[in-house]
């Protein structure tokens, strides 16, 4: 082994003189343009890379024969191999540990074996019947709805503490009611004149007095007869007198007549509401009104401009009766 060393170093020295000699006796000459080594330069880093191949080639030689030595040194001693004897199932099956898996358990499952230990002494037409335990499962599951119809009786009917039917009936239509008067509100704002309806509830009218009384009675007089602008309880009108041409008048105006737009100071739901209540001065014949200007106006179905009120699918007087 020493002398393979020895062997080793003196190529490894060899090598790296003849490359330094190579280096010294070496012309220089211009680089060429592919690595930028001239040919000397190249041939000293290949040598390095046999010097560095071949001494990881030694090196792995080195430990194999090191193995080898220390094998011939020491020998591993041979041991024969016992053959153990081929079991039936049945032996093998009692070899093996008895331990019941999880799903054993929980269904209080017995094995085959101990059948004969389950056997009540009683038998019929040669059928016996044995003795299994209900399943932990079934017990669980048994207690646990007793445990919760205690809990339930307590929670809803002793303590109070929930709604019953009835209750939650009230607390349902009570919110369907408040999303009710939410969307109505959102689909109030969305009336334009193609979709406005006549209207002459209480309340409409209550508002659109309101809103005639803060912004239309210093042209149109308090009760709608007329002082700059036209009277607004006859028959005639200038720029028709349905309820989608009065809408259109006072959301877009007259500018030329001096009517100006109120699209910008009402929403669609108070324009509706002041277009209601002048349509229901029709007909009052104020003290004092202004001549009629322009066309008389008659309408061709006077069911067209009616609201039409949606009508609840169900009502609490209908699930009473049921």
């Amino acid at each position: 082994m020493k002398k393979i060393k020895l062997l080793l170093l003196s190529l490894l020295l060899s090598i790296t003189a003849f490359a330094a000699d190579e280096k010294t006796a070496a012309v220089v000459t211009p680089a060429p343009a592919g690595l930028g080594l001239s040919q000397s330069e190249l041939l000293i880093v290949l040598l390095l890379l046999f010097v560095t191949v071949l001494l990881v080639v030694s090196l792995t030689l080195l430990k194999a024969f090191k193995v080898m030595y220390q094998e011939q040194l020491n020998p591993t001693p041979y041991i024969e191999t016992v053959k153990e004897p081929v079991l039936d199932y049945d032996t093998w099956l009692k070899q093996q540990p008895v331990k019941p898996s999880i799903w054993t358990k929980l269904l209080s499952l017995r094995p085959i074996e101990e059948e004969k230990d389950l056997v009540i002494d009683h038998t019929y037409d040669g059928i016996k019947e044995l003795n299994n335990p209900v399943p932990a499962w079934f017990n669980f599951l048994f207690y646990g709805t007793m445990i919760f119809a205690a809990a339930y009786l307590f929670y809803y009917h002793i303590g109070g503490y929930g709604d019953l039917q009835d209750q939650e009936y009230e607390n349902e239509m009570a919110k369907a009611k408040i999303e009710k008067a939410a969307y109505l509100e959102k689909s109030a704002n969305t009336i334009d004149e193609n979709s406005v309806k006549f209207d002459d509830t209480p309340a409409v009218l209550e508002d659109g007095k309101t809103i005639f009384n803060t912004n239309c009675v210093v042209c149109h007089g308090d009760k709608g007869q007329g002082i700059i602008g036209p009277n607004l309880a006859d028959d005639y009108w200038l720029h028709g007198g349905n309820i989608n041409s009065v809408f259109k008048t006072i959301k877009y105006g007259v500018p030329e007549k001096g009517m100006i737009s109120w699209e910008k100071n009402l929403n669609p739901k108070q324009i509706s509401a002041v277009t209601n209540f002048i349509l229901s001065l029709k007909g009052t014949n104020p003290a004092g009104a202004k001549a009629p200007q322009g066309e008389k106006y008659e309408a061709k179905n006077p069911k067209d401009n009616e609201m039409k009120v949606l009508k609840d699918s169900v009502n609490k007087a209908d699930v009473t009766k049921k």
